[in-house]
C-alpha cells in the first residue's frame, strides 16, 4: 500500500507539474505558444518579458499553487517523505512537461512553492535573495541562480528534515542545470536585463 501511495503521489506531482501554465495561457488567451517569443521558455519571466507583468504574475501564481497542490497531497499521505518525492516530481514535471513537448520552465515558479513548503522562513529568506540579486543586476537569471543556491542553504540553517534537504537540494541542481545558457552568457557579459513589456498586453477583466 505504501509503495502505491508513492506512485501515486510520484505521478501526480509530475502530471500537475507538467501544466505549462504560460502554455495554457498564452494559448487560451491569445492564440499563441509564448515558447515562440523572447527568450523561449515557458516560464513567469518570458510571460512578463512578452505579455507584460500582470501575465507574469498570473503564471508565477499559477506555477506555485500546481507545486503546493501536489505537495499537500504528497503530506497528506506520506508525510514528509511524500512531500518531498510530490516536490521532485512536480519541479522535474515543470521543466520537462509531458503535456508541452517536455519543453517546460526553469524550475523558479516551482522552487518558491517548494521553499514554502519546507519552512516559510526558507520562503522568505530565498524570495529576499532572489530581490537582491536581480535588483542589484538588473537580470532576473542571476537572481534566480542566487535564490536556487538559497534553498538549499535556508534549509540547513533552518535545520529542516531529512527529506526536506533532499527536496531542497534537488531543486537547486535542478534550477542551476535550466540555466546553464544563462550562466554562460552571465560569464560572457552578453546576459540581457530583464524589462517587461513596456504595455500590458493581457486582455483585462
Amino acid at each position: 500500500m505504501t509503495i502505491l501511495k508513492y506512485l501515486f503521489v510520484v505521478v501526480l506531482g509530475y502530471l500537475l507539474g507538467s501544466l505549462s501554465v504560460s502554455v495554457l495561457l498564452s494559448r487560451g488567451v491569445l492564440g499563441e505558444d509564448v515558447r515562440s517569443k523572447g527568450s523561449g521558455n515557458a516560464g513567469a519571466t518570458n510571460m512578463a518579458r512578452v505579455y507584460g507583468l500582470k501575465a507574469g504574475f498570473l503564471t508565477l501564481g499559477g506555477d506555485m499553487l500546481k507545486a503546493l497542490i501536489a505537495m499537500w497531497v504528497g503530506n497528506l499521505l506520506l508525510g514528509d517523505n511524500g512531500l518531498a518525492a510530490a516536490g521532485i516530481a512536480s519541479i522535474v514535471g515543470h521543466c520537462f512537461p509531458i503535456f508541452h513537448s517536455f519543453k517546460g520552465g526553469k524550475g523558479i515558479s516551482v522552487g518558491a512553492a517548494i521553499g514554502l513548503a519546507i519552512d516559510w522562513r526558507v520562503f522568505v529568506f530565498i524570495i529576499a535573495v532572489f530581490l537582491i540579486g536581480a535588483f542589484l543586476s538588473r537580470k532576473v537569471s542571476l537572481g534566480s541562480l542566487c535564490a536556487a543556491v538559497a534553498i538549499t542553504v535556508a534549509s540547513l540553517l533552518f535545520h529542516v528534515s531529512t527529506p526536506k534537504l533532499i527536496l531542497a537540494i534537488c531543486a537547486m541542481c535542478l534550477a542551476i542545470y535550466q540555466h546553464r545558457g544563462n550562466i554562460e552568457r552571465l560569464r560572457s557579459g552578453t546576459e540581457a536585463d530583464f524589462k517587461a513589456a513596456s504595455s500590458d498586453k493581457w486582455p483585462k477583466p
